[in-house]
Order: C-alpha cells, then sequence, then structure tokens
C-alpha cells in the first residue's frame, strides 16, 4: 500500500526530500546534454568507421542515468513522486482531505508546503494549502 501523508508528515520529509531534488535537478542537465550529444554522434556514426568515443559516451549516458534513477528510487521510497520534468524539482505526496485523496504539491526552493492538488489535477490545479483546513498542522 503507497504512504499517505499528513500535511505535517509531508512537512517533515521536506529537509531530506529537498536534498535530494536538489542534487537530481543539478545532475538532469548534465544527462539530457550528454544524450543530446550521443544522439547527434550515433547519427554520423558508420558501422564500416566505428568511433571509440561513442562506446565511452554512452557508458557516461548510462551510468548519470542511473545515478538520476536512484535520486527518484530514494524519493518514491520515502513515498513521494517527483514530477516530470525532472528539472523541474516538483515533488507530490499523496494525501487525503475529507475522506478524498489528494497531493500535497511542493516545488524545490519552497520551504514548506504551500499547495496542494487533486489527484487528476496535475501542477495546473494547484491550489493554496490555507484553502484546506487540517488538524494536524
Amino acid at each position: 500500500m503507497k504512504k499517505v501523508f499528513t500535511l505535517a508528515d509531508a512537512n517533515r520529509t521536506l529537509p531530506l526530500v529537498s536534498r535530494i531534488v536538489r542534487d537530481l535537478v543539478a545532475r538532469y542537465p548534465a544527462w539530457r546534454e550528454l544524450v543530446d550529444e550521443y544522439e547527434l554522434m550515433s547519427s554520423r556514426q558508420r558501422v564500416d568507421d566505428p568511433d571509440p568515443q561513442l562506446a565511452q559516451l554512452e557508458s557516461e549516458v548510462t551510468s548519470l542515468a542511473r545515478e538520476i534513477d536512484g535520486y527518484i528510487r530514494e524519493v518514491t521510497e520515502l513515498g513521494a513522486e517527483v514530477r516530470s520534468p525532472l528539472d523541474s524539482g516538483l515533488v507530490d505526496f499523496p494525501g487525503i482531505h475529507d475522506g478524498r485523496p489528494i497531493f500535497f504539491c511542493w516545488r524545490l526552493g519552497e520551504e514548506v508546503i504551500e499547495h496542494w492538488h487533486e489527484r487528476d489535477g496535475g501542477f495546473a490545479g494547484r491550489q493554496p494549502i490555507d484553502a484546506l483546513e487540517f488538524a494536524d498542522r
């Protein structure tokens, strides 16, 4: 069963989640750049004239992808969900309000969770947390 956070629980996890997401957001552009470089280089690759740098680049892309996957896995193991695009720094924490499932929505740079949205609402449906009343603040 997936973890369900109270607002207080979600806010307590933010110091750790913030560190993980900061690392993720910092590493993602480097991976994206390597992927672009790899795609360009591989499109020029000739079967009769292999470029030894392509294998090295592929190894770097794979290594960085594993690192990024590790950050995502860490957040997921805490019970939260990293949202795309990965460099947005968005994380949703599953919660319940008035018996219905919601997400507490946090973005890198915010000190506390200040927004929420319906499970199918996404970032565009973010609303101020003050619009909800909670007993466990």
